[in-house]
């Protein structure tokens, strides 16, 4: 079971890094926490899902597929959730500095937002 503050407060220090003056060293201190804090976000979704709704996923894409289902959010939210899926985990087998700085511009773009909005919706 995820701990809601360990989520609250890793989607707060994603948030705080993304605001920072961007440099190397913030750009790969945002990404691994983009990195921790994706891990909570579907774990989340996860017990969020058999919680509420009964349903079992093992994977994030299969959560996030299911919270689509379910109409807990449209389907160009659901194809964001799935690409910020092969973005995390291109972030741990990538050295690419061009496939990186993609990456980061999305976090700062778009997927700060996404974590932040399945935190809330997992409030219940």
């Amino acid at each position: 079971m995820v701990k809601r503050a360990n989520f609250y407060n890793a989607v707060q220090k994603l948030k705080e890094a993304l605001e920072m003056e961007p440099s190397v060293i913030v750009r790969d201190a945002a990404i691994q926490r983009f990195e921790f804090t994706f891990e909570l976000a579907w774990k989340s979704l996860r017990d969020y899902l058999r919680r509420v709704h009964g349903l079992v996923c093992n994977s994030p894409k299969q959560c996030f597929r299911e919270g689509f289902s379910l109409g807990l959010y449209d389907e160009d939210t659901t194809e964001r959730l799935l690409k910020m899926v092969d973005d995390r985990n291109e972030t741990t087998h990538t050295y690419d500095e061009k496939r990186i700085m993609e990456i980061f511009n999305r976090l700062k773009t778009e997927y700060g937002e996404l974590l932040d909005k399945i935190y809330r919706l997992t409030e219940e």
